[in-house]
C-alpha cells in the first residue's frame, strides 16, 4: 500500500483517529516509550502527548475556524512537533532533556513528509512550524520580542504557530501550563503590534530586509539604499533535482560555476572530501566578482551553514543574490540521479537529507522554490 500524508480530522466531530495513525505511521510508534521530564510532562511519554496535543488541537474553535488548508497544517506540525523527540532525548544530570529536537524535528519532519509525497509548500509550512513551535514560550524573556516576532514572521505565520503552542500546552500536564500559556498570548500581542501576526512582517523592499538578517543591527523600517549593481544566483536542491535544467533553460547565456563539472575536471568524487573543488570553484566566483558580472553557483546547497558564507561573499563585492531552489520527489531524484553519467552513491544522498534545509527569504535579496517535472 502506498503511504500517502495522514488524513485531517473532518467535522463536526473532528475526531483523531489515533489507532489508526499508530498503525500506519512507524515515526509515531517511535514515540512509544520516549520519556520526557515529568515537570514538563507529567503525561507520560512522547507518544501519549502527542496525541493529547492532536485531540486539544482539534478542540480548539480558532482551529476548527481556519480553512481546510490552514487547518491541515496546524493539524500535520502538531503530529510532527516532537517527531526527533525519540533521537533527541537523553539524561543529563539525572534529568530527562531533548535538546535540540525541534530543528532536528524540522529535517525529519521534511524527510517523512517528502517521502510521504506532500506538496512543496504544504511541506515547507509544516516544517518551519515544527522548527520554530518553542519560540512563542520565551519570545516574551527576549531583548527584542519584536525582533523575534519579525524574524519568525519571514517562515511561519504567527498566528497557526500559536495556535499550535496553544495545543502543544493544552496536551499535557505541567505546573507552568497557565504561565506558558499567558507567553503565548504575549507573543500574539507583539506580533500584533509588529504587523505580523497573519502575515510577513513587510519591509521597505528586498533589500532591506537582506540587510536587516544580513547586518543583525538594523531597525527594521529602515528602507535601506540598494547599491546592488549586479546579480549572483546560488542554485540549491538535491543531487538530480533540475539545477542544470533551469540554468539552460532560464539563463542560458549565464556563466556558471559549477560542483558538478569542477569534479569531472579534477578527477574527485561526491563521495571524497570536497575543499579541492570548493576552492577552486570559489577562486572562479571572485573573478567574476571582481569584474562585477552576473553568475550562478551551481552546487546543491542543501544547509543554510554552506549557503550563508557563500550569500555573504557574494554581498561582499555588492551583489543582488537569489537562490533558485529546486525540488523534486524522491521517485524524481532516484530516477534522474541513476541516468546520470557519474549518479551521486545512494548512501551520499541518504546523508545530506541529514542537513537538507530548504532556503528561505531571510537569507537573500531573493528566494524562488520551483518543484514538478522539467
Amino acid at each position: 500500500m502506498i503511504r500517502e500524508v495522514p488524513e485531517v480530522p473532518e467535522g463536526p466531530d473532528f475526531i483523531v483517529d489515533w489507532d489508526a495513525l499508530d498503525a500506519e505511521f512507524d515515526w509515531i510508534r517511535a514515540m512509544r516509550g520516549v520519556p520526557q521530564d515529568p515537570t514538563y510532562h507529567a503525561e507520560g511519554d512522547v507518544w501519549i502527548h502527542t496525541r493529547m496535543v492532536c485531540e486539544a488541537l482539534t478542540r480548539l474553535p480558532s482551529w476548527r475556524a481556519l480553512d481546510e488548508n490552514d487547518r491541515r497544517i496546524v493539524y500535520l506540525a502538531a503530529l510532527l512537533h516532537d517527531v526527533s523527540k525519540p533521537a533527541c532525548t537523553r539524561e543529563e544530570g539525572g534529568r530527562i532533556t531533548s535538546r535540540g529536537h525541534s530543528v532536528k524535528g524540522e529535517l525529519e519532519a521534511r524527510r517523512i513528509l517528502w517521502r510521504l509525497g506532500a506538496p512543496l509548500v504544504l511541506r515547507e509550512t509544516v516544517v518551519r512550524l515544527v522548527r520554530v513551535h518553542q519560540v512563542p514560550y520565551f519570545a516574551i524573556d527576549h531583548d527584542d520580542p519584536r525582533r523575534t516576532a519579525i524574524r519568525v514572521s519571514q517562515i511561519a505565520r504567527c498566528d497557526l504557530l500559536s495556535m499550535l503552542c496553544e495545543a502543544d500546552l493544552r496536551g499535557r500536564h505541567c505546573q507552568d501550563q497557565q504561565k506558558l500559556l499567558d507567553h503565548v498570548e504575549l507573543f500574539r500581542e507583539v506580533c500584533r503590534e509588529a504587523g505580523c501576526f497573519t502575515e510577513s512582517f513587510r519591509f521597505a523592499s528586498d533589500h532591506a530586509r537582506f540587510e536587516y538578517f544580513r547586518k543583525k543591527t538594523r531597525d527594521p523600517d529602515y528602507a535601506a539604499h540598494d547599491d546592488t549593481t549586479f546579480r549572483v544566483t546560488l542554485m540549491s536542491g538535491l543531487p538530480a533535482a533540475g539545477k542544470d535544467h533551469w540554468l539552460a533553460t532560464h539563463e542560458p547565456d549565464l556563466p556558471v560555476v559549477s560542483l558538478d563539472q569542477l569534479r569531472q575536471e579534477l578527477g574527485i568524487g561526491p563521495d571524497r572530501p570536497q575543499g579541492p573543488v570548493v576552492q577552486t570553484a570559489k577562486e572562479r566566483a571572485r573573478e567574476h566578482l571582481r569584474h562585477r558580472r552576473p553568475f550562478a553557483w551551481n552546487a546543491t546547497n542543501l544547509s543554510r551553514k554552506i549557503r550563508q558564507p557563500l550569500l555573504e561573499l557574494f554581498a561582499g563585492y555588492g551583489a543582488r543574490t537569489r537562490i533558485i531552489y529546486r525540488d523534486a520527489s524522491p521517485e524524481q531524484i532516484e530516477t534522474r540521479n541513476r541516468a546520470r553519467q557519474n549518479p551521486v552513491p545512494a548512501d551520499v544522498i541518504e546523508k545530506m537529507l541529514d542537513r537538507w534545509e530548504v532556503p528561505d527569504v531571510t537569507e537573500a535579496h531573493e528566494v524562488r522554490w520551483e518543484s514538478g517535472q522539467r
